[in-house]
């Protein structure tokens, strides 16, 4: 009884090893801390002043975008 109940866990344990080695995304995960990574950083042109950025805000309520928005997400 012993000798099948461990060939049982071992046939299962070889199974599930072999679908964890299978796994993409395991894989992708233990290559991130190999690979050299890059943070994004944003462009000069992507950059605004303050007064670009007022007016965005002052365009967004003027034409009611901002309470829209505060409406959407008051919840419930």
């Amino acid at each position: 009884m012993k000798v099948s109940t461990i060939a049982l866990a071992l046939a299962l344990s070889a199974t599930t090893l072999s679908a964890f080695a299978a796994n993409p995304s395991a894989v992708a995960m233990s290559n991130v801390d190999a690979q050299q990574t890059h943070q994004w950083a944003p462009t000069q042109s992507a950059a605004k002043s303050r007064a670009e950025v007022r007016q965005e805000l002052a365009r967004a309520t003027k034409s009611g975008e901002i309470a829209s928005l505060n409406k959407l997400y008051q919840g419930s």
